[in-house]
């Protein structure tokens, strides 16, 4: 066997017999073979070829589907650590009204310091059913909002994105040193 006696060429691990023997009827078709993942590895092409021309896309497919679940595995850890900062700034929300409640019982009435407690356990109520969701059931949950109304889901990203930019500028005129007070 004279197939044998050469080199493979690169990214081909074995021989397809009756590959080299296409005759001019023969193009376009799949060689076959007794191996059935020879056969799953031979593509169709225009010319006849089949020696491995999906090696390469098969790595870079690989490659593609590594990185996309280490994006998902990074965005989900991202995602755990925003719902456990967001459900413990609520907490501290939670008590800041409580505590203000009693100032408002004081100084306007109790019936003012109830509507601060009212709020403050509705919001407490939130923060509980956030704590009690796992992020993958709060992504669900998003992705349905957003198939249900898609306009509110466009006002609040857009509200979201208005409020975050200005929280950032805000910090960052804070961290520039004004031009009259001399540097320390």
């Amino acid at each position: 066997m004279a197939a044998a006696d050469k080199p493979l060429p690169e990214g081909t691990d074995h021989v397809i017999n009756g590959a080299s023997s296409l005759g001019d009827d023969d193009i376009g078709t799949t060689a076959t073979s007794s191996s059935t993942d020879a056969s799953s590895d031979a593509s169709d092409t225009t010319d006849g070829s089949t020696a491995g021309a999906d090696a390469p896309r098969g790595a870079f497919f690989e490659r593609f589907e590594d990185v996309k679940a280490q994006g998902y595995d990074r965005a989900r850890e991202y995602a755990v650590l925003g719902k456990d900062r967001t459900t413990g700034a609520l907490d501290d929300f939670i008590r800041m009204i409580n505590d203000a409640a009693g100032q408002v019982d004081s100084k306007v009435g109790s019936q003012y310091g109830d509507y601060a407690r009212r709020a403050a356990e509705g919001i407490a109520s939130f923060n509980d059913a956030l704590k009690g969701k796992d992020v993958d059931d709060l992504f669900t949950d998003a992705r349905e909002m957003v198939a249900k109304a898609p306009a509110i889901a466009v006002g609040t990203a857009a509200a979201l994105g208005f409020v975050v930019a200005r929280l950032a500028k805000a910090g960052l005129d804070t961290a520039k040193p004004d031009k009259d007070e001399p540097s320390a």
